[in-house]
């Protein structure tokens, strides 16, 4: 099984190009996007520890789409500060519960802790990963690592040695990036696309919007599209999550993605196709969709 979405929902560049400019009463984006994608990876919660009353509201405008999953990014303490806080298991317990309604029903599938590239393979560091797994044990626990010293052979089993799942992930290549390839690890196969802007990747003074601002080529999505189904031949389940997220391009190349997995075109917002008309040869559009 292959699921594909994007990472998050909740981005003002997505007005009026994902999401329409009218909307009816009861609209809400996540419920909008589970119309169109099969999982939303939550990004919100990598920047503030999510509030259950807001993850109880997820819960319930998902209620009509019993097949929608997500998966959850660890806030930023457990995964970017030196060393796991004294009060790291206080933390992790108030995290967990939190997502308590969203976990309790299956619709939480995994928690991603992404790491940056500063964090490299060594023996304090593989600990750190073992007290991180035993801290949210309850769920898979899916581990992005983007330094290269973590995908040769004493560190991939190591990290099989912990249970966890090693993300895949697409971005500008560099000397110290992961391989595009590397043995499965884990039982759970998840791929990221943050796509290949290199020139404000690299650049310490562009922000985030520039940096993740990429739209993949027809040909560069074909090429995705083989790598999952590779990855997904070493595993059961597998989630793809497009990160690339400025002016909508995150849910263009989701869509894309889903029509050639699928061999058919797939449903797709009208106000996407007319901001990008290469949509159109994948998609198809039904009504009036804006009314979600």
């Amino acid at each position: 099984m292959i699921r594909t979405g994007t990472a998050g929902w909740s981005y003002p560049d997505w007005e009026g190009v994902v999401y329409p400019r009218h909307k009816g009463a009861n609209f809400h984006p996540l419920r909008y996007l589970s119309h169109y994608v099969e999982c939303v990876e939550v990004n919100s919660t990598f920047y503030a520890h999510p509030s259950r009353e807001v993850v109880a509201g997820w819960s319930r405008v998902l209620a009509g789409r019993p097949n929608f999953l997500l998966t959850a990014k660890l806030h930023r303490d457990f995964t970017h500060s030196e060393a796991l806080a004294k009060d790291a298991q206080m933390s992790a317990t108030a995290f967990l519960a939190a997502l308590d309604p969203i976990a309790s029903t299956g619709r939480l599938h995994a928690l991603l802790a992404q790491f940056p590239v500063g964090f490299q393979y060594g023996a304090s560091e593989v600990r750190r990963l073992s007290n991180l797994h035993n801290l949210f044990k309850s769920l898979p626990l899916v581990l992005e690592l983007r330094h290269a010293s973590w995908f040769q052979p004493p560190a991939l089993n190591a990290i099989r040695g912990l249970g966890c799942s090693l993300a895949h992930i697409d971005l500008p290549p560099a000397w110290n990036h992961p391989p595009t390839w590397f043995p499965a690890v884990g039982k759970l196969g998840y791929l990221r696309l943050h796509g290949r802007n290199k020139a404000a990747w690299f650049d310490a003074k562009a922000g985030r919007d520039q940096k993740y601002d990429y739209l993949y080529s027809e040909a560069e999505m074909g090429e995705i599209a083989t790598r999952t189904q590779r990855i997904a031949k070493e595993h059961d389940e597998t989630f793809v999550i497009t990160n690339n997220h400025y002016t909508g391009k995150a849910l263009v190349n989701a869509l894309q993605l889903i029509a050639r997995l699928r061999g058919q075109p797939t449903l797709a917002p009208a106000e996407l196709v007319h901001s990008y008309p290469e949509l159109q040869k994948c998609t198809r559009h039904e009504g009036q969709q804006e009314l979600f």
